[in-house]
């Protein structure tokens, strides 16, 4: 879902930007768990051939989802040698039911991840608009604390979720250890 423009905070120098399930804090930390579900990417040289090795790695990872592949392979040498410039957004602009943006002020796309099932995602979204609603109409509203705003969601993705969350705590262990580049 989008609720502000975007552009404004890409990184100028990247050439292939996607939203992370998880963000580290920095932008070119290649152990950002990326979301496929949202990408910005600079049509030139260095993307069409990472897109033609992405594509041509599926092969080497069968029966992987191309958000598995990319985690794959993006540790790949053929990245450094091709020059692509990859960034991750920062969920404070680019969340998800992963990891939301904690800023209505800032918050520009939510991102239905984390969440299997359509009509669980369509019922978390539709919260999530009502959120956004409830803030917006503050926000007109001079007097209103708009600071104190936070978001309902998940609720029908609640059970995977909570399981997300325990995978994170193993993946925050795994990167304070330098133990993901390493896999």
């Amino acid at each position: 879902m989008w609720f502000r423009d975007p552009f404004p905070h890409f990184n100028k120098d990247g050439d292939f930007q996607i939203a992370c399930d998880y963000y580290t804090g920095n932008p070119i930390n290649l152990n950002n768990l990326p979301n496929g579900g949202f990408t910005y990417v600079k049509s030139n040289e260095k993307t069409i051939e990472f897109y033609k090795f992405w594509f041509d790695s599926r092969l080497t990872y069968p029966g992987l989802h191309d958000q598995d592949v990319f985690n794959k392979i993006k540790f790949d040498p053929f990245i450094r040698h091709n020059g692509l410039q990859i960034r991750f957004l920062d969920t404070t602009f680019f969340g998800g039911f992963c990891e939301p943006s904690r800023d209505f002020d800032k918050v520009c796309t939510m991102h239905a991840n984390c969440c299997v099932g359509l009509e669980n995602k369509v019922h978390d979204i539709r919260i999530m608009l009502q959120d956004w609603r409830k803030f917006t109409q503050v926000l007109g509203n001079q007097t209103a604390m708009v600071r104190s705003f936070s978001w309902t969601v998940p609720q029908s993705c609640r059970y995977i979720l909570s399981f997300d969350i325990s995978l994170v705590s193993v993946y925050h262990y795994l990167i304070g250890h330098d133990i993901l580049g390493q896999i």
